[in-house]
């Protein structure tokens, strides 16, 4: 058996006190949800559809004869377009109407109900 050398079970906390700590902590945790807020997916998803729906339905509307008779006479860009712009512009009012929740206010220590 090997045995270890004595020493301290736990790091020296170089100068960070337990305040320092939960501060950061705290910091932390503020702009992670903001970081959420900013990059939500459905801003990433409408914005996608609706520049893609855009440049189908544009395509839709310049198609020629040939490609319309192609899909059975179905001006299938156009439909995929606008179908595209219409989910993009859902995800995009979905945000709008239920943003995401902001996070909750920071309270104390000492504030905090007992239980």
């Amino acid at each position: 058996m090997t045995e270890q050398p004595p020493g301290p079970e736990h790091p020296p906390h170089h100068g960070y006190t337990d305040e320092d700590v939960q501060r950061e902590v705290v910091d932390l945790e503020h702009k992670s949800a903001t970081a959420a807020r900013i990059f939500d997916l459905r801003r990433i998803i409408g914005g996608l559809f609706v520049l893609y729906g855009v440049i189908v339905t544009l395509t839709g509307l310049t198609d020629s004869d040939a490609a319309i008779d192609k899909a059975q006479g179905v001006n299938i860009n156009l439909w995929t377009g606008l179908g595209m712009l219409l989910l993009g512009l859902f995800f995009l009012a979905w945000l709008k109407l239920r943003p995401a929740k902001p996070p909750p206010p920071d309270v104390p220590r000492e504030q905090k109900p007992a239980d």
